[in-house]
């Protein structure tokens, strides 16, 4: 037996089909935009809760370093290595670690390091209490970093991370200046 079609083949869908595919494809061409708006800002905002996280546990670390005591005193290198440490694939750089902690904005997707004292007044160390880390300066700093002592007698030592986080999405990049500016701050006694 041969099967047999009843009816001559059919070579185009009926004209009701093709208004329903046009139709989903405008409807398509209409909410894409919003949808991938909409993708891309909640990839923006795991990634700024990622590195606000990321950032806190650095300036934590980075304190933790440079209030330890040992055989020879920590040294801002040493903060800024540890910072570096946790901050996998970002620069961290320490532009002026004794401050002052200015709202200057770092490059693209990097960090700062600043160690100073517990709420700097203005932004600038003040001499007394002492507090850089190791006492690699134990005179008063020349140009425009802040003068510092020697951190000495369990004195607080605060380490402050700024990352500038620039996003990927372009209408909320436009919305924040192409950047959000996360900061955090860690405050340890120091073990010396």
């Amino acid at each position: 037996m041969m099967y047999q079609p009843l009816g001559p083949p059919a070579t185009s869908p009926p004209v009701g089909r093709k208004r329903q595919r046009s139709q989903a494809l405008i409807e398509f061409a209409l909410v894409s935009p919003v949808l991938l708006l909409l993708l891309f800002g909640i990839i923006d905002i795991g990634r700024a809760i990622f590195y606000y996280d990321t950032i806190n546990h650095a300036a934590r670390e980075g304190a933790r370093v440079a209030v330890r005591a040992s055989n020879q005193l920590p040294t801002d290198t040493d903060v800024l290595n540890a910072v570096s440490g946790q901050m996998l694939g970002a620069p961290v750089s320490a532009p002026c670690p004794q401050g002052p902690i200015t709202g200057a904005t770092p490059p693209a997707n990097s960090a700062w390091v600043y160690i100073t004292e517990p709420s700097p007044p203005g932004g600038v160390e003040s001499t007394p209490p002492p507090n850089a880390p190791g006492g690699e300066y134990a005179a008063i700093a020349s140009g425009s970093c802040s003068a510092v002592n020697p951190a000495s007698g369990n004195s607080q030592v605060q380490v402050t991370v700024r990352f500038n986080l620039v996003l990927i999405t372009p209408i909320v990049a436009q919305a924040t200046a192409n950047h959000v500016v996360i900061s955090a701050a860690a405050v340890y006694r120091t073990e010396y």
